[in-house]
C-alpha cells in the first residue's frame, strides 16, 4: 500500500498520525506545526486554526513526555492538594489551575485525602513523569524527613498549609492576625469563656491561628484556659465530636473560634442537636469563609481567606521561578477580612442579615 492515504499525509508506525501528517493536511511546513503546538505568538490566527483543525481531523496527540525527553521543558506543574472534600481546597485547586492556563503549563492533580503514604506516592510519580515543579498543601502528619529528597533540586511551593523544616517557597493567609480578629471580636460582643476549636498543635497552620486567639485573650488581660482548648480532625465529624466535652465544662463557654469553616458547620449542627441556639445561645467563628458559610442556619461569620487568590499566587510564584532558574524560598502572606454574620450573635440586632465587612490590616 502506498505510505501516503488520501492526501492526508504519511502515517507513523503504529498508524497513528504523525506531525508531518499534521502539516500535510493543513498545507504549512512541520516547523509551523511545531510553533503551533508551542504556543508561539508567530503564527498567524488563521494558520494556527488550519493547524489545530487539521490535529482534530486526524485525532493528532502531540506527546509532551516525549518532547521532554528530546530537551524541551515540561509544560506539567504538579497540584498535591491535601483534602479535596473540603470546599476551601477545591477553591484553591481551580485557582491554581486558572493562573496553569495562564501561564501555559498543565496541572496533574492529586487528592491525598490526608494520607502520608499517599502523598509520597503522588510525589515521586509526578517527578517519574517529569512535573517541572510542584504546589504542595501538605497532609496532617506528614514526614518531612521522608518527603524532603523526593523534593530535592525541583521548585515548590507550599499554600495554605506548611511543614516546619522543608525549605521552600510558602504562599499562606495572615493567619494569626485574622484569628486575633476574630477573638477580639467576640470579647468585644461580652464573651469571655471563649473556646478554641479544631486542628492539632503539630500543624503550622493550627499553631498560628492559636497564637492570634492566645494574643486577642492577652490584649483584654482575659486568663488563658486550657480546658477551653480541643483538638480535633479538620473536618465536619471532628467538630462536631467536642460537643460532649464542650457543654460538660465545669464553667461553660458561650463562644467558639474554630480552626476552619467546616469543623464550625459540623460544631453548630451538634450544638443545635443537642438543643442549643448558636447565635444567641452560643458565638461561632469559623475560617476560610467557604461557600456554605452564608447558607447555614444561622449564616456562619468567618475569617475569609481568599482560596482562588491563593492558589494563583502559589502558581505565579512558582513560574517566575521556573523563568528565572531562582529557586530561592520566599514567603507570601496573603490578608484576611472578618465577616460577621448571625452565628456570633452580633448580626441579630441588625435590620437585616447583609455582611458587615472588616478589613483585616496588620497590627499597628
Amino acid at each position: 500500500m502506498n505510505a501516503r492515504m488520501d492526501g492526508q499525509g504519511t502515517k507513523g508506525r503504529g498508524g497513528r498520525s504523525t506531525i508531518v501528517d499534521v502539516a500535510h493536511r493543513a498545507g504549512v511546513s512541520k516547523s509551523t506545526v511545531s510553533l503551533v503546538l508551542s504556543g508561539s505568538s508567530l503564527v498567524a490566527e488563521a494558520t494556527r486554526e488550519r493547524v489545530t483543525e487539521a490535529m482534530a481531523t486526524l485525532g493528532y496527540i502531540y506527546h509532551r513526555g516525549a518532547a521532554t525527553l528530546r530537551g524541551a521543558k515540561s509544560g506539567v506543574i504538579g497540584m498535591v492538594i491535601n483534602d479535596l472534600s473540603n470546599p476551601f481546597f477545591v477553591e484553591m485547586a481551580i485557582g491554581i489551575e486558572e493562573a496553569c492556563q495562564v501561564g501555559a503549563y498543565i496541572p496533574f492533580i492529586a487528592n491525598t485525602v490526608e494520607n502520608p503514604v499517599r502523598q509520597l506516592q503522588v510525589v515521586r510519580s509526578m517527578r517519574e513523569h517529569g512535573a517541572a515543579g510542584l504546589v504542595l498543601s501538605p497532609a496532617l502528619g506528614t514526614p518531612v524527613a521522608e518527603l524532603k529528597p523526593l523534593l530535592s533540586g525541583m521548585p515548590v511551593v507550599q499554600v495554605m498549609r506548611r511543614l516546619a523544616g522543608l525549605k521552600t517557597s510558602i504562599v499562606a493567609p495572615e493567619n494569626k492576625d485574622g484569628a486575633r480578629r476574630a477573638t477580639a471580636h467576640l470579647i468585644a460582643s461580652g464573651h469571655r469563656r471563649i473556646a478554641f476549636v479544631g486542628g492539632f498543635d503539630s500543624m503550622v497552620v493550627r499553631q498560628d491561628r492559636f497564637a492570634g486567639y492566645r494574643l486577642a485573650l492577652e490584649e483584654a488581660d482575659i486568663p488563658f484556659d486550657a480546658s477551653l482548648v480541643f483538638e480535633t480532625m479538620t473536618n465536619y465529624a471532628g467538630g462536631g465530636a467536642v460537643v460532649p466535652q464542650l457543654t460538660n465544662l465545669r464553667e461553660p463557654a458561650t463562644a467558639a473560634l474554630c480552626f476552619n469553616d467546616v469543623v464550625a458547620i459540623g460544631l453548630m449542627r451538634a450544638l443545635a442537636a443537642s438543643g442549643v441556639a448558636v447565635g444567641r445561645e452560643f458565638g461561632i467563628i469559623g475560617f476560610d469563609d467557604i461557600e456554605e458559610a452564608r447558607h447555614t442556619v444561622p449564616a456562619l461569620s468567618s475569617v475569609a481567606v481568599n482560596a482562588r487568590a491563593l492558589g494563583t499566587r502559589a502558581v505565579q510564584l512558582l513560574m517566575r521561578q521556573l523563568a528565572s532558574g531562582d529557586f530561592e524560598p520566599e514567603t507570601i502572606l496573603c490578608p484576611t477580612t472578618l465577616v460577621i454574620r448571625a452565628s456570633c450573635g452580633t448580626a441579630l440586632s441588625a435590620p437585616s442579615n447583609s455582611e458587615a465587612r472588616t478589613e483585616a490590616k496588620s497590627k499597628d
